[in-house]
């Protein structure tokens, strides 16, 4: 089993949805993220790890970036170009959508691997 990075609860704002005037307004999204790297530092310095920090700006600059239709693809765009800029072996992406009414959200769950697996 890999070491894992988990960010939880992560609050994006995005402009998505089928309809356009669901997207003319921003809305939050709630975004979860399991990161799998190969194993952690022995030594307690940042540059042996991934930097969690660096993760969740890129994914909120990303989400904003522009306009979607779907979570679906805002999960793929996500787990790409987390799997594409950082040592990240796999990432499980789950995001949460707050529109439909009667219910607490609804969301997607999509987990991708990268070429870089040891």
């Amino acid at each position: 089993m890999m070491d894992q990075i988990v960010i939880r609860g992560l609050e994006l704002i995005a402009h998505i949805g089928v309809p356009a005037e669901e997207r003319a307004e921003k809305q939050r999204l709630r975004v979860h993220l399991t990161l799998d790297v190969a194993r952690f530092p022995e030594h307690d310095r940042i540059d042996g790890t991934v930097d969690y920090k660096a993760v969740a700006d890129r994914v909120r600059g990303l989400a904003a970036a522009k306009e979607r239709q779907l979570i679906e693809t805002l999960a793929q765009d996500i787990a790409a170009m987390v799997l594409v800029e950082f040592e990240v072996c796999k990432i499980r992406v789950e995001i949460e959508k707050f529109i439909l009414p009667e219910t607490d959200w609804v969301g997607v769950i999509i987990e991708r691997s990268s070429s870089k697996i040891n």
